[in-house]
């Protein structure tokens, strides 16, 4: 068929140059669609590299305000935080967790007034503070799932009093989203962002994220009870109508790149925003990729790009920075 419309039709035509390959493009990458995660520790004084993380950091309190504005001035309007917390609070229990004047909570205040123009989004789950590194409680050697909803709304709460943007529960408890929801209308915070990690697989990439927020598993504690089985398509179907019917505004993916065929599946079957995670994992080893000389920095707008054109409304990247800072065809 296209052998017959030569020379007429000749697709290189719109590969000519950058300009035109620009014009046509179907997908592009913008800031305003960016977020970058951060670490934050209660327990140092200046930022610290993250060694299995190279070139991100755990900011102290003070740190991190220069990087929301670093962050700022290039485009970066959206961050989420996550805490790395003094193991001398941590408890089975996770009581930390629901302090209102907590190290996150206070933070959050802190920030919302430097940065009221900011969005904060803050991860809702327990393995921070548990002393077990799980992200639920455990009772008789198994996740009590009931009883940790009910730690999991008060730490909403409070976070949302402090002046979270966006909730984002990462916990993968059965009905969380609904429990937490109820609670955020009862206490008139009904414009409070629920992003729930509805599709949250039990991977092998967290690695780096749980050495980050010091929640690294003991020897035979594995999360398998809760996230899910990589295996699954239809299980992630199941649980987004779940957490979509429960009040979600927007889902989550996670990981991302190993995950393209799930996004791609859910963005044709629901009408919600998608967001992917590239999470730790993925970026220690694009890093080390480029840091080796294995391939060039534009592997990750490559990487980034793919997780757009699945379907991903927005991502969240620890690339984010190094993006809206060197990669030449990002729009704002």
């Amino acid at each position: 068929m296209y052998k017959k419309l030569f020379p007429k039709v000749r697709p290189r035509r719109l590969r000519q140059n950058s300009t035109i390959r620009n014009l046509v493009s179907d997908t592009t990458i913008s800031r305003s669609k960016l977020i970058q995660p951060l670490f934050v520790s209660d327990t140092i004084n200046s930022k610290q590299e993250i060694s299995s993380m190279p070139g991100q950091f755990l900011y102290s309190s003070e740190d991190i305000l220069n990087e929301i504005e670093s962050l700022k001035d290039c485009g970066i309007n959206t961050v989420a935080l996550f805490p790395n917390i003094n193991t001398e609070v941590k408890d089975p229990l996770s009581k930390e967790a629901l302090n209102e004047n907590n190290f996150m909570c206070q933070l959050v205040q802190r920030i919302k007034k430097e940065f009221p123009d900011t969005m904060l989004v803050l991860d809702v789950a327990l393995d921070p503070y548990n002393s077990n590194g799980h992200d639920g409680i455990v009772i008789d050697g198994k996740i009590d799932n009931d009883v940790t909803l009910d730690a999991l709304k008060k730490m909403s709460i409070n976070l949302a009093n402090a002046g979270a943007d966006i909730l984002a529960p990462s916990d993968m408890m059965d009905g969380r989203i609904g429990v937490i929801r109820e609670e955020l209308e009862k206490h008139n915070h009904k414009d409070t962002i629920l992003l729930s990690y509805a599709a949250k697989y039990s991977s092998n990439f967290y690695g780096p994220f749980r050495d980050a927020v010091g929640s690294a598993q003991s020897e035979g504690i594995n999360k398998d009870t809760y996230q899910m089985d990589y295996r699954n398509i239809n299980e992630s179907f199941k649980e987004i109508q779940l957490d979509i019917n429960e009040g979600a505004d927007i889902v989550m993916v996670k990981p991302a790149l190993a995950y393209l065929d799930i996004i791609s599946k859910l963005k044709s079957k629901f009408d919600v925003p998608i967001f992917a995670y590239q999470v730790s994992g993925e970026y220690a080893m694009l890093k080390m990729g480029i840091d080796k000389n294995y391939f060039g920095n534009n592997v990750v707008p490559e990487t980034l790009i793919s997780l757009f054109r699945a379907g991903s409304s927005s991502v969240l990247t620890y690339f984010a920075k190094w993006v809206a800072e060197n990669y030449d065809n990002i729009s704002n």
